[in-house]
């Protein structure tokens, strides 16, 4: 039924979360596009869900600001009753090792792949005052470490998962379930180095990197009724890692 459940998706302009948005709209969802500066990028998959004969938005946000952020979601309280939210958007910031990165664009980094997923997650409860579910988008690097790629980026996506486990606990009550999706290696544009992917094909247990579709499926099924009983849960999918 049309407007029955309606999801916001930040970073949802490109790569795994224009997947989640391009599948959500699949499985009946309307939706909020966030986007951080591609608006051409977040109009196409707009496009894409209306296709779809779902609603669709697509707002700017900085999910590092607290304003920028409060002011999005008013956005999306005026679209519809929000059920679901994606906190998808995230940077890599500095790639190397630890001891060489720069200062601030650690801070950044950190800024948007931990203190915005916080500041997302404070704000789309307020706006679930009947239910929900949130899906947080983690990664593998939360247990493997990423050395010498970006330890920093995994020390975000590890305070994610405790994040993830004590919010389900806090929000039970609430009706609110949290989860999160641990991907592996993914073919998108996250990547400073385009041919990462095929270059770590052979560390990968099922011998390639996903596709950004793939990630995009577990996110739905964790919105869905089939995951009516499932929360403080990290799927991790990662090819076998």
């Amino acid at each position: 039924m049309a407007g029955t459940n309606l999801t916001v998706v930040t970073g949802g302009s490109r790569g795994i979360g224009a997947a989640i948005c391009a599948r959500l709209a699949d499985d009946g969802h309307d939706l909020v596009v966030g986007y951080r500066e591609n608006s051409a990028a977040a109009k196409s998959v707009v496009g894409i869900a209306m296709d779809a004969g779902r609603r669709a938005i697509a707002v700017q946000v900085d999910t590092a600001s607290p304003e920028s952020v409060e002011d999005f979601f008013r956005v999306a309280d005026e679209f519809g009753a929000l059920t679901g939210f994606v906190n998808n958007a995230a940077i890599s910031g500095p790639v190397g090792n630890l001891a060489d990165a720069d200062a601030d664009e650690l801070h950044r980094a950190l800024d948007v792949n931990l203190y915005g997923y916080l500041l997302c997650a404070r704000r789309a409860i307020r706006s679930m005052p009947t239910g929900g579910a949130i899906v947080n988008i983690s990664s593998a690097a939360a247990t493997m470490g990423s050395p010498g790629v970006y330890v920093h980026y995994a020390a975000a996506k590890a305070a994610v998962d405790a994040m993830t486990v004590g919010l389900a606990k806090e929000l039970a009550p609430s009706g609110i379930r949290v989860n999160a999706v641990a991907p592996g290696t993914v073919w998108s544009d996250f990547h400073l180095d385009p041919d990462r992917p095929a270059k770590l094909a052979s560390t990968i247990p099922l011998g390639r990197a996903a596709q950004p579709a793939e990630i995009a499926g577990a996110v739905s099924w964790l919105l869905s009724e089939d995951a009516s009983y499932t929360s403080g849960t990290v799927i991790r999918v990662a090819g076998g890692l």
